[in-house]
């Protein structure tokens, strides 16, 4: 029951983080900049896109559960899911500017692009987004896992990537194809929303709590009020900060700076804390069989949604919806798209195995006679 409770809690915070993605990212692409600051549907968006790194946090924590992975299939599933995010540019990018007729001028121009421009492929299929950030965190993670003996080398790593990572911040040796490894890592320009550091602070942070709840001898009630504590301390270091220097330790939301990356560190620890309190205290219902089917399929899940929005700027426009209640019709439209295309490919991967299985039985039944 233990067991059960902690995988119910871990998947209730990253289900929720990942159902977040289709309001935030559809008002981030559809709205007006002054419908996302000023609406009611702005205001929630922009308290859930706090959420989203949510699944980092999870994903650092759950680290430890797999702690008999060899480096090899560390490195094989990070270069993998590094993969899936540049097959996601081709598909959301690449794809309708080269059959559906590209992107509307307000869209190139917004990513400081010029329309008709062919190096307007190399940008959008070289973004940095979060798939990157996680591919190479994984890569990075196969590496040092073996060198984390406790969780306070796990915590100093994380504090040390927060704190160090402003003076990196944008370098650059301007050198062709450096440059753009330095972005992924470090950088600070919209080429890359997700650089990897600071991110990947909120991945070691969750392997420092995974390590906690082991060696306290998998108490999980014990590791959620630690969570809870030290989130709220994280919000309070973190608040300072950003009021003592804003723009050093603020910066932007994707390139934050160290007192933002606190802050949001303890926001996140605060939410994973409140998804174990859900599983605990609200019996089980339809809706949480709905969040963890996300949860169990957060990959596939963030793959079509951001294809959907994305072509679905040829029909909606980019940034250019003021109606809540279309906006609203969007989001619920793409969410229901998404879980049927989820859906289909569950069915299809069933009826091929069954079809395999039905051949090889015939296979055997022919050998026999």
């Amino acid at each position: 029951m233990e067991q059960k409770k902690r995988v119910l809690a871990i998947d209730m915070a990253r289900g929720i983080s990942v159902l977040s993605m289709i309001p935030v990212h559809s008002m981030i692409i559809y709205s007006t900049m002054d419908t996302w600051n000023n609406s009611f549907l702005g205001k929630v968006a922009q308290v859930l896109e706090k959420g989203t790194p949510m699944f980092l946090v999870v994903m650092g924590f759950s680290f430890v559960f797999s702690s008999k992975l060899s480096m090899f299939k560390i490195f094989k599933r990070g270069i993998n899911i590094l993969a899936k995010g540049y097959l996601l540019n081709i598909l959301r990018f690449a794809v309708p500017m080269l059959l559906f007729g590209g992107f509307p001028r307000a869209f190139i121009e917004g990513n400081g692009l010029t329309l008709g421009d062919s190096y307007n492929y190399l940008f959008f299929i070289l973004l940095g987004d979060i798939l990157q950030l996680a591919g190479i965190s994984l890569i990075i993670m196969g590496v040092i896992i073996k060198f984390i003996k406790n969780k306070y080398a796990a915590l100093t790593l994380a504090l040390l990537i927060v704190f160090f990572t402003g003076e990196l911040s944008g370098y650059k040796p301007n050198i062709v194809g450096v440059d753009y490894i330095c972005d992924l890592l470090w950088g600070k320009t919209y080429n890359v929303y997700f650089p990897v550091f600071p991110w990947m602070s909120f991945i070691l942070i969750g392997l420092f709590f995974g390590m906690w709840y082991q060696e306290s001898n998998n108490n999980i009630i014990l590791t959620y009020k630690r969570m809870l504590v030290s989130g709220v301390l994280f919000m309070c270091i973190g608040v300072v900060l950003c009021y003592y220097n804003y723009e050093y330790h603020f910066g932007d939301y994707y390139h934050l700076g160290p007192g933002g990356t606190i802050a949001f560190i303890g926001v996140n620890l605060f939410l994973v804390w409140f998804g174990h309190i859900l599983v605990t205290c609200i019996p089980h219902n339809k809706l949480y069989d709905v969040i963890y089917y996300s949860s169990k399929n957060v990959t596939t899940f963030y793959l079509v949604q951001w294809v959907l929005i994305y072509w679905g700027v040829l029909f909606f426009g980019y940034s250019s919806q003021t109606s809540q209640l279309k906006l609203l019709a969007i989001i619920i439209g793409i969410t229901l798209l998404t879980f049927g295309v989820l859906w289909t490919k569950k069915r299809a991967i069933k009826l091929i195995a069954k079809q395999k299985q039905s051949s090889s039985t015939k296979r055997v039944k022919q050998a026999i006679t």
